[in-house]
């Protein structure tokens, strides 16, 4: 029989700040990939991490890390996640770090591609949506093959609420957080469910309904729990780690998972061309098709806004 050789799936994280040091240790917590590389400019920085994590290799599904400062660690990784970018200080929206991590984008991508022309490759970096869309831009790859980490975290936080709300598991709540990754976000309620039940329809066992206050409420706390968490601590990075490693899962595993990812949209006029989050089939191609949920007019005219805010802010930048 032909001896056809099999290397472990490899994945290589850009930035070893306290987002991609958490990615790195929540994918090899959850058994993601067998092999995780993480880069940074700073040695000193990411061979500490890399080795602070590998003393806990024992107690995680079997995998190795590696840390270097050197961008050749990221040689023909299967999948790319770049975290490297402008560091949000308190009271600083998102679109406020557009420029330095613009700029960093158009040093790193180009390289990123030398060493790793086939990966996927996934930006987690704020801006996100901005970023994607300039990002795919530089690189010239097709649209699947690179895309932003979204909403994926926003609808984590959205499902986390709403059951807490209503008093059911956070697993039991399929609601969706879509357009920018930031201030001009719409929650889907009109598709959300409870189970298999409409959450507009739902009541909880005490007969109480999630009322439009309460939803308006919901959704406020929502755009500006990372302003809660970056004011209290400096940085958010568990939670984004999880959402993070969820997505990588996806591609990785080949799952067809449908997660709300940022990705290029032409197929929806309204919207303009843009990267924006909304549902998504994810698997080893990447970010492959947008799935579109019903909308009523409001949602479907904030996320007609919120795609026109990350056109507007990429075009000042020239993209």
């Amino acid at each position: 029989m032909p001896n056809y050789e099999r290397r472990p799936q490899k994945l290589a994280i850009i930035g070893a700040g306290s987002v991609g040091a958490t990615l790195a240790y929540a994918c090899l917590m959850r058994g993601v990939a067998r092999n995780v590389v993480l880069y940074d400019i700073n040695q000193a920085k990411v061979e500490a991490e890399a080795l602070d994590i590998s003393h806990g290799i024992q107690f995680m599904p079997m995998g190795t890390i590696q840390g270097s400062a050197d961008l050749e660690i990221c040689r023909d990784a299967d999948m790319v996640v770049v975290t490297a970018g402008a560091k949000q200080k308190p009271g600083q929206s998102r679109m406020e770090l557009a420029g330095a991590t613009i700029g960093l984008m158009e040093k790193i991508i180009p390289n990123v591609q030398k060493v790793a022309p086939n990966a996927i490759i996934m930006m987690v970096t704020n801006p996100v949506d901005v970023v994607t869309l300039v990002s795919l831009k530089i690189s010239g790859l097709p649209a699947n093959q690179l895309f932003g980490s979204g909403t994926v975290l926003d609808s984590s936080r959205l499902r986390y609420l709403v059951a807490r709300e209503m008093g059911v598991a956070v697993q039991n709540v399929h609601a969706y957080i879509a357009g920018e990754h930031g201030d001009s976000e719409i929650p889907l309620w009109s598709s959300a469910l409870i189970g298999a039940a409409p959450l507009m329809d739902w009541h909880n066992v005490e007969g109480r309904s999630l009322n439009e206050a309460r939803r308006e409420e919901i959704a406020h706390e929502v755009v500006n729990s990372a302003y809660k968490i970056i004011e209290g601590k400096g940085a958010t990075n568990y939670a984004i780690g999880v959402a993070g490693a969820r997505i990588i899962e996806a591609v990785l595993r080949d799952e067809n998972a449908v997660l709300p990812v940022s990705s290029l949209i032409t197929e929806y006029p309204e919207f303009g061309e843009v990267c924006m989050a909304l549902p998504t089939i994810v698997n080893q191609n990447g970010a492959t098709a947008r799935i579109l949920p019903p909308l009523s007019f409001g949602e479907r005219q904030g996320l007609v806004a919120s795609a026109k805010s990350i056109r507007e802010a990429a075009a000042k930048f020239g993209y």
